[in-house]
């Protein structure tokens, strides 16, 4: 997987995907530039009367459900997608949390609409559940991948996958990413990452500028996202320790990371394996 991975990143810095992020306002401008420290390029769009231009034009979609109010638009932009082949990487912001997300996310699902899945465990749960108990944004205690529940959280996690026909990662202090046949499981990474608004936002958009460079390689592809925000958030909280600085330079440090970090320091940094 490691050679896998490193390929991904070496893929993606060559092509330079565009990548059209239907995403909320909080977060828009760290996505927008996490993409372009990646090696891809990045468009924000979401007027429905142009979002199915922009979709044509690009290698792949990211929909995040903090952007409510663009409905009409990521359902215009998806359709337009997957007419195309292009990958669709869907960010199910507190999913559960409110009947409208929730339909929204059951929508794309059903209609097939959606190529990835990017979520914590709670967001997950609630759209592999049906039930409205995700606790806003972040992750609830109950709903963590640990190791004690390392192997029960694997198991529901491909079972969804292969329900839903996606790749999912799960996303927290251990990551999952699963096609539904093989899972990978990513230790490591930064406990500031909870402690910053849009972590998860910008590995849903890391996870769609891969998948963009890698269309047929989308586990490889959501694999190589997790692997990069491990290991630039593990460097970004060294640098800020160092500097006794706090949380707004943490972000911006791991962004300068993503940048800097090439295919072999991934490779070699990255704590992955198949289970």
């Amino acid at each position: 997987m490691k050679d896998a991975i490193r390929q991904v990143i070496q893929t993606t810095m060559k092509t330079h995907p565009l990548v059209h992020s239907i995403t909320n306002i909080v977060t828009v401008n760290d996505c927008a530039n996490i993409i372009l420290a990646a090696g891809g390029t990045a468009i924000m769009a979401q007027d429905e009367r142009e979002v199915e231009e922009i979709t044509t034009g690009s290698a792949a979609l990211a929909l995040n459900m903090g952007a409510l109010r663009a409905q009409e638009a990521m359902l215009l932009a998806a359709r337009r997608a997957k007419q195309l082949g292009h990958p669709v990487v869907l960010d199910p912001v507190a999913a559960g949390a409110s009947r409208l997300r929730s339909e929204m996310c059951s929508h794309l699902l059903a209609d097939g609409l959606v190529s990835v899945i990017r979520g914590n465990a709670s967001e997950l749960r609630a759209l592999a559940a049906g039930e409205e108990h995700a606790a806003g944004v972040e992750a609830s205690a109950l709903d963590r991948v640990t190791e004690d529940n390392l192997a029960e959280s694997a198991a529901w996690l491909a079972a969804f996958s292969r329900k839903t026909k996606t790749v999912v990662l799960l996303s927290g202090a251990i990551d999952l990413i699963t096609d539904g046949n093989r899972t990978a499981v990513l230790r490591g990474g930064s406990a500031l990452m909870s402690r910053i608004t849009g972590a998860g936002c910008m590995l849903t958009s890391l996870t769609a500028a891969y998948c963009g460079a890698n269309p047929d390689k989308l586990l490889q592809a959501a694999a190589a996202a997790s692997g990069v925000m491990k290991v630039c958030g593990t460097v970004a909280e060294r640098r800020v320790r160092e500097e006794m600085e706090g949380t707004a330079s943490f972000r911006t440090r791991l962004i300068d990371a993503v940048s800097l970090l090439s295919a072999e320091e991934l490779a070699e940094a990255v704590r992955i394996e198949l289970i």
